[in-house]
């Protein structure tokens, strides 16, 4: 079965579920209209079941190689990508003022979804773009917007990101590429830096890279860490790519999946580079890039995973093997067996849940650049850690499930099945492993003393309240699991010692994922009126998966004790 594009999915999630009117009423998205939706979620559907879905197996076959100097990518790609640019897909949620649509970050997270589950290798690269877009916006001066952003929107120019160096990984702040001020308004950026993806190729004209490096006043640390913008190709003065600047591709990194994305080893040497933001303020451009971009890979993940799961479906659907439980001998296919239905609905209720928690904070991001509101802020920051990590958690999980529903067929390359999961697998480790994320949400996300944890939980409680007549039993399950997240919420507020939250991170925002799963499903059965499939994934949802809430609390309250009651020699032996 080719893969379908699910429009029918982000209708529902946002008519029912995530409040998408919300953003209509506002004046920055008003124009977002029902029909407008629907028209833009089919055409990108269109591009991404037509054009892009049949890309995918063969990025993976034949990836992107290095050949005297030139990235040369995956064949087909560059049409790909065209017809992404030509769109106007990249420049959905920018700036009118430079070409962007001004549409909700919201839509363009659905048109991601997609791209994402039709070729994951290059969706990769207007991500990036589409990052780097909103990082300039925010924080370069006028010029730079006036010279970059056009050509970034149209998808004639790409963007990069360049934190990660060979001592510098998840520690930013041991970075050592240095910048010095050329004394004409740019500055010489010279160091190394790895894992760049889509760090060149020969489908765009100019390649542009956003690069963090100390000034030679800058403090150690992340505090003296200043970004700049180093093009590929030094811009003339029309505006045009012109000469060549000192930069190279090294090498590309020889990866588990992802072959058709080029992962570049980058050198800059004493490259011509231009100061966005303020110096020694790096840090705080660059998340403005990398928070949505973390909104983006927890839907790379979990979108891949919707293609893992199509994949498994139509499998199951045609596989005949024994006599099944609903057919006579020889007549039914291997979806009539109880073992592979159980795979199958976990998979659709894990995509559903994962889906519904990413619209849920893209939403939240509209609403706060759409009202300036601190609440909508607050409740994007927290669960961008949670989207992140159990939605590409979820796409390896599901990957992984595909593959055994395909038994020994999914072991065979062949098949395919066996490349979402190997593609996937990089989302749970780049843009912050997902034990940073989790770090991060029982750190730095409960500094407001919960707050912004408990307005989600009161809007959990208050729904299940509200469906207590109609679906007794799941609303029941769903407020109990909330009052059980609040009281371990209240005690990770509570710990003074960071070494026992972060010992329970993990658990903690995998609990407080299903805890939202649940609820989100809970509002699918209302919406559909308490009959139908949507119900019946919730009833599967919330009786078989929510409860795993109880053991991962407790795990998530252990405390850190008994991570460290092995010894180093301990573990060795």
């Amino acid at each position: 079965m080719p893969y379908r594009a699910n429009t029918d999915d982000f209708r529902f999630l946002f008519d029912h579920i995530v409040g998408f009117d919300q953003l209509t009423q506002t004046k920055k998205f008003a124009e977002a209209t029902p029909d407008m939706v629907t028209a833009i979620l089919t055409e990108a559907g269109k591009m991404c079941e037509e054009v892009l879905a049949p890309l995918n197996r063969g990025g993976d076959l034949q990836g992107a190689v290095l050949e005297n100097g030139v990235v040369r990518t995956s064949p087909g790609f560059a049409e790909g990508y065209q017809a992404i640019a030509e769109g106007g897909w990249i420049g959905m949620a920018a700036d009118p003022e430079h070409g962007g649509m001004g549409l909700p970050l919201t839509l363009q997270t659905a048109v991601n979804d997609m791209m994402s589950a039709s070729c994951l290798s290059l969706q990769l690269n207007p991500l990036m773009t589409q990052g780097q877009i909103e990082a300039l916006e925010n924080h370069a001066s006028d010029d730079l917007k006036a010279l970059y952003l056009p050509k970034l929107i149209s998808g004639e120019w790409a963007g990069t990101m360049n934190l990660t160096e060979p001592q510098a990984g998840s520690d930013v702040g041991a970075l050592s590429s240095k910048a010095v001020d050329n004394g004409d308004g740019t500055f010489a950026v010279t160091g190394q830096k790895i894992f760049i993806s889509w760090g060149d190729s020969d489908i765009t004209e100019n390649v542009c890279h956003l690069v963090l490096a100390r000034l030679p006043d800058g403090v150690a640390g992340t505090k003296g860490i200043s970004l700049f913008l180093v093009p590929k190709l030094i811009p003339d003065a029309d505006g045009n790519p012109g000469e060549r600047n000192s930069l190279r591709v090294v090498s590309l990194e020889h990866k588990l999946g992802l072959h058709g994305s080029p992962t570049a080893v980058m050198s800059f040497e004493g490259a011509t580079g231009w100061l966005v933001g303020e110096p020694h303020k790096g840090m705080a451009a660059m998340f403005t890039m990398m928070n949505n971009a973390r909104l983006g890979v927890g839907v790379q993940g979990y979108g891949t995973g919707e293609r893992a799961y199509q994949k498994a479906l139509a499998y199951a659907m045609e596989r005949k093997q024994g006599r099944t439980p609903l057919g006579d001998a020889g007549e039914g296919t291997i979806v009539d067996f109880a073992d592979v239905r159980r795979m199958l609905t976990t998979m659709k209720a894990e995509l559903f849940a994962a889906r519904a928690i990413a619209m849920s904070l893209a939403v939240a991001i509209d609403m706060g650049h759409a009202t300036g509101d601190a609440d909508w802020k607050s409740r994007a920051a927290f669960l961008t850690p949670i989207c992140k990590a159990y939605g590409t958690d979820i796409g390896n999980e599901v990957a992984q499930m595909g593959i055994q529903v395909h038994g020994g067929m999914g072991f065979i390359e062949e098949t395919g099945a066996a490349q979402f999961a190997r593609d996937v697998r990089v989302t749970a480790i780049y843009e912050g492993t997902n034990g940073i994320q989790a770090m991060d949400l029982v750190g730095r996300k409960l500094m407001d003393g919960g707050e912004a944890a408990f307005r989600i939980l009161e809007e959990v409680e208050t729904g299940a309240e509200a469906a207590r007549a109609q679906f007794p039993n799941m609303s029941e399950a769903v407020w109990s699991a909330a009052e059980t997240l609040r009281e371990s919420t209240e005690w990770m507020v509570a710990q003074g010692d960071m070494q026992d939250r972060a010992a329970g991170a993990v658990p903690f925002l995998r609990a407080f994922a299903r805890v939202l799963g649940a609820h989100l499903h809970l509002k699918a059965a209302i919406a559909e009126g308490g009959t139908g499939p949507r119900t019946e994934l919730a009833r599967f949802h919330i009786a078989r998966l929510l409860p795993e809430h109880t053991s991962l609390l407790a795990q998530a309250r252990a405390g850190a004790a008994g991570l460290y009651a092995l010894s180093v020699e301990d573990l060795a032996v």
